[in-house]
Order: C-alpha cells, then structure tokens, then sequence
C-alpha cells in the first residue's frame, strides 16, 4: 500500500495528531501554564474543522473495511462543527473548574477520542470496524458523564451510561453475530448481495437496530437518558444530545439504505413503530418537566423520533434530509444548551421556573434560547422549520401520510411546551431574577455561531441543493 494513500483517512490522522500533541502538552507544560491547553486544543480543533472542508480524495482501505466518500466526509463535517461549538462553550468551566484539579487536558483527550470512534464508525466498510468505533466512541463519555467527581448524580449517570452502553453493544453485537452467521461475511457490499428475507435475517435486523437504538435515545430504549442528561456537566450533556445521537444517526442511516436495502419491508415497519412512539412519548414527558437538562433531554428523544422520517424515503431523499436536520440540529440545541451552561456556571441554576424575568436582565441571552427553542419547535424562517419540512416531505414521497399527521401533531405539541420556558423569560416576573451575566469571549463565540446557523442554514438553498447531491453518494 502506498504511503500517500494513508491520506485517505487524512481527519482521522489529524485527529489523532491533536490527541498525541495535547498528550505532549500535558507532560511538558508546568502547573502555572497549564491554561494554555484550553487555546491549544481549540486552536487545533479550528484548524481541523477548517480543513475538513478542503476537498481531497476518496476511496477505501484495508479491504474495504475502512472507506471515504464524499457523503462520509460531510457527515464527519458536520460532527466537528457541533464538537467546535461544544468547545468554546466549555472553555470557561474547563478554566475555572478543571485546570486547577489538573483534569483539563483529560477533558479534550475524551472528547477527541470519542469523536475519533464516530469517525471509524461513521466509515466503516465492515461491521468489524464499525464495532470498533462505537466502543471507541461510547467508553470515553461515561467517564465524561461521571467528570464533575464532586458531585453525586455526576457519578451516578456515569454509571447509568455505561450500564446502557454495555447493554446496548451486547445487543447489537449479538444481531452482528447473527448476521456474519446467516452470510458468511462481515463486509457490508457483501452482506448487501447476500442478505435475504428470513426468520434469522428479521431477528439480526432488530437486534442490530435496537443497539443504535440505545444511542439514539428512541423509545422504549430511551430510559437512560434523563437522568444521564442531568447528573453529567452540562457541556457533556450537550455532546451526548448532539454529536453522539448525529453520528448514531448517520451510521443507522447509511447501514438500512445500503446493507439492508432488501429487507427494506422490515425494517421501514420497525421505522414506522419507532417514529411514532419517540415523537409522542419524547413530548408528552417534556411537557412535565421542571429541569431544564432533563426538559431538553425529552426534547431530544423527541427530534431523535423526528429525524427517523428520513428513513422512510427513497436513499437519496432520505439520507439529504437526515443529513440536513442534524446540521440544523447542531445549532439549534447547542444554543440553548449553551444559555443553560451559561446561567448555570454562574448561579447554578437548572429549574424552569429560575428562567423566570430573564428577559429583563440578560435579553442577549433570552434571545438565543428564543432562536434556538423556535427552531427546535420548527417555527418559520428559522433553519429548524426547513429541517422538519424536508423530513416531512421525505416521508410523505413514499405514501407515509399517517406518520406525517402523527409528526405535525406532535409539532403543535412541542410548540407547546417551548413556549412555556418563552413565557417564563418573557412574561413573567420574578422576586429573586437571575442577574445580569457577562459571558467570556469563547462563549459568545459558541453562541454566536449557533445564532448564524439558526437564522442562515435554513434560508441558503444552496446548501440544501449541495446535501441532496450528497445524499446520492454512499
């Protein structure tokens, strides 16, 4: 094999440069400047965020086990912005709470290796591979989940995750097991030819299916989610409702319309089934909650029943549509988990009801959530109402009418419950209000870039042409 093809996997190589110099860093750097590891890994990452999007070559390697396309390549894109934002919302509880207890740079070495999984996984050529990079991607966040050691629910939904991320791979590498059983082979091109409609052929599909289920956060496998949502620090918790479930996403995505393409009858009833659930059961349980992590924990489980539409159309439609939302859904939901992270930081608050008059003293910030909750509920002209659009429109080309009554109801009722925290800044009053809160300059960034997506992505229609030729390209 050629040296130069190596660049074929050219993110993951820069990936994993940045973790072996954040590694040298760590050793090198005296306790007094140990600071400056925050400048150097958002430096770093910046640079391999911009360079993700300067075209190169694809191809495969290893024999077919790892491959890059362009398809593959954007998704890859697309987690970088949501873990760049990530970043720089983090920056300043990373200063102030973990360089001084000397577990910054642990902090960027789990979120770079758990990215580096969703990038095998995401180009996987093989199941082989494929497993390898979801436990690559899972183990490192249970301990990023469990990272706030002074705090009890921290541990606990440490614990939550990796029981739920054990169970979980259990379940999908024993639908694997199957599926090597039934064809002999652990290539997907392969599997693809060979797999046919059988009683062990429908078993493996469900057990695969339910192990990304697990991660997806889709209902009934979506009971660890809550509570690890709200014990884990809240940039991590914002990792897991964006990055983690966006890869989860693309993968499921990419297996059904490729590997599975034959048991399409199957698996588009178990699709149906899921969708339906996750949306309904995700918004009747946001609707009850007080805490804003577990409130967007719900909400989450409810955009994750959303994005399952896409699956429902034809393999280009479907996979742009997906492709299109989780872009949108980076912004949308790490600006309003960036406003919990800033209030949080600096009172410690997390209810609803401490949300109360927070217009009046920090609009800046009342109005990103606002931005942000509008696009989550699919609210025109922001980017979320074009996300949902095209997912409804998805499923609809293929005669799933019912499924998109089901989803514009289940608008109007998440329309509800956002607006109840709109009210709460807007409309009401409080004794004890939430003061005025000075962000740092990385935090503003975050937030920043969240706006301009909210308000740019859905309204560029280039970019939509540009995703749906994607979405052609497995």
């Amino acid at each position: 094999m050629e040296l130069g093809k190596f660049l074929l996997m050219r993110q993951e190589l820069l990936l994993t440069a940045i973790i072996l110099v954040l590694l040298c860093a760590e050793i090198f750097l005296s306790r007094e400047k140990k600071a400056m590891i925050i400048p150097i890994s958002i430096g770093l990452f910046a640079l391999q965020t911009a360079l993700g999007f300067i075209p190169g070559d694809y191809g495969q390697l290893f024999g077919k086990m790892y491959q890059n396309t362009a398809l593959t390549h954007f998704m890859k894109n697309v987690l970088n912005i949501g873990v760049l934002v990530v970043l720089f919302q983090s920056a300043s509880w990373i200063k102030r709470d973990l360089i001084e207890q000397g577990r910054g740079s642990e902090f960027y070495l789990l979120i770079f290796s758990t990215l580096l999984g969703m990038y095998f996984m995401i180009s996987a050529g093989d199941f082989l591979m494929f497993y390898l990079g979801l436990e690559l991607s899972s183990l490192p966040i249970a301990a990023l989940a469990a990272y706030d050691i002074y705090r009890k629910k921290s541990a606990e939904a440490g614990i939550k995750f990796i029981l739920s991320a054990a169970m979980a791979s259990g379940v999908s590498l024993y639908g694997i097991s199957m599926i090597y059983g039934v064809t002999g082979s652990m290539f997907f091109d392969e599997i693809a030819q060979s797999f046919s409609y059988g009683a062990l052929e429908i078993l493996a599909l469900l057990f695969f299916m339910a192990g990304l289920a697990f991660k997806m956060s889709l209902v009934p496998f979506h009971f660890w989610t809550p509570d690890v949502y709200e014990g884990a620090p809240t940039n991590v918790t914002a990792y897991l409702s964006v990055v983690s479930k966006g890869a989860a996403a693309f993968i499921l995505a990419i297996i059904l319309f490729t590997v599975m393409k034959s048991m399409a009858v199957v698996w588009k009833d178990a699709v149906y089934i899921l969708a339906a659930l996750t949306m309904t059961i995700g918004n009747l349980f946001a609707m009850r909650q007080k805490n804003m992590k577990r409130f967007l924990a719900f909400s989450s489980v409810a955009q994750a029943g959303f994005l399952l539409l896409g699956l429902m159309a034809a393999a280009q439609m479907g996979m742009a549509a997906i492709l299109y939302f989780v872009l949108i859904y980076v912004f949308s939901n790490l600006g309003a988990f960036g406003v919990v992270q800033a209030i949080s930081f600096v009172t410690g608050k997390e209810n609803m009801d401490d949300y109360n008059g927070l217009y009046r003293t920090n609009p800046k910030l009342s109005l990103v959530m606002l931005l942000s909750l509008f696009s989550l509920a699919g609210i025109p002209p922001v980017a979320g109402f074009f996300g949902k659009f095209f997912l409804f429109v998805s499923a609809a080309s293929e005669g799933y009418y019912w499924l998109v009554v089901i989803a514009v109801l289940n608008v109007i009722v998440s329309l509800y419950y956002y607006l109840l925290v709109v009210r709460a800044m807007f409309l009401r009053t409080s004794d004890n209000p939430i003061p005025y809160i000075k962000s740092d300059n990385l935090l503003r960034i975050g937030l920043a870039i969240c706006v301009v997506g909210v308000l740019v992505v859905g309204l560029y229609s280039p970019l939509y042409q540009y995703i749906f030729e994607l979405g052609g390209k497995f």
